[in-house]
């Protein structure tokens, strides 16, 4: 099976080198794409700057992906999998613990995975995520919120072998006059939406982060899928 890829870059990369890249990404160092070029063209652009959407394909026969996307696993785990990478601005004790109990109770196995599938944490979805860890909206508020804006899946290559399967095909052009206003417009409709589902009354039975520490919730509950 082959992936038809995308990523957004100020450059044109027709060759992806492994080991490259920021250690401190959602899921580490790594190659990070999608399919959908749309996305590549917002990523691709900052305000007055033009970029390039690359276009790639990786055959997937034979490589192992992590896709937390799977009924397999929860928003928890791939929470967890940001706290490991990413820095939080933690306001208490209790975010602390959330932390710990987050890696005790939710980590997955996914250093010596080929590639990664799951969300992209950008500024506003960040933000979503921290608010949680410091139990200020429920998991059910961050579920609905990692779906506002459309902000979509990132397929991130992270082993040598995947590396070795990505074929580029082809580099156009993305004009920041043409696909920044979106982007601002993708990030502002999250934001407004998160902040409405936030002004909704408190609902008996929501789950918090508190609740998933004191009962003791793990990945096997029903309550959290």
């Amino acid at each position: 099976m082959k992936l038809k890829l995308n990523h957004g870059s100020v450059r044109i990369v027709e060759k992806p080198k492994y080991g490259y890249g920021k250690k401190n990404n959602d899921y580490g160092q790594g190659f990070y794409c999608t399919e959908s070029e749309e996305l590549a063209m917002e990523w691709a652009v900052s305000f007055g700057k033009d970029g390039f959407v690359n276009k790639y394909e990786l055959e997937t026969k034979g490589l192992e992906i992590l896709d937390l996307s799977s009924g397999e696993f929860t928003v928890l785990h791939w929470l967890e999998i940001l706290v490991e990478n990413r820095t939080f601005d933690i306001q208490s004790d209790f975010g602390n613990e959330a932390l710990r109990y987050l890696r005790a109770n939710f980590s997955t196995d996914y250093a010596d995975k080929d590639v990664i599938i799951g969300y992209r944490a950008d500024d506003s979805y960040f933000s979503f995520a921290q608010d949680f860890l410091n139990n200020v909206i429920s998991l059910d508020t961050l579920s609905k919120a990692m779906e506002l804006g459309e902000l979509g899946k990132q397929v991130v290559l992270k082993s040598k072998k995947a590396f070795e399967r990505i074929k580029f095909v082809d580099a156009i052009d993305a004009k920041s006059d043409i696909w920044y206003p979106g982007k601002e417009k993708r990030d502002r409709i999250a934001r407004e939406s998160y902040a409405e589902i936030r002004r909704r009354p408190w609902r008996p039975g929501e789950i918090y982060m508190m609740k998933i520490v004191e009962e003791g919730i793990k990945s096997d509950d029903a309550r959290i899928r």
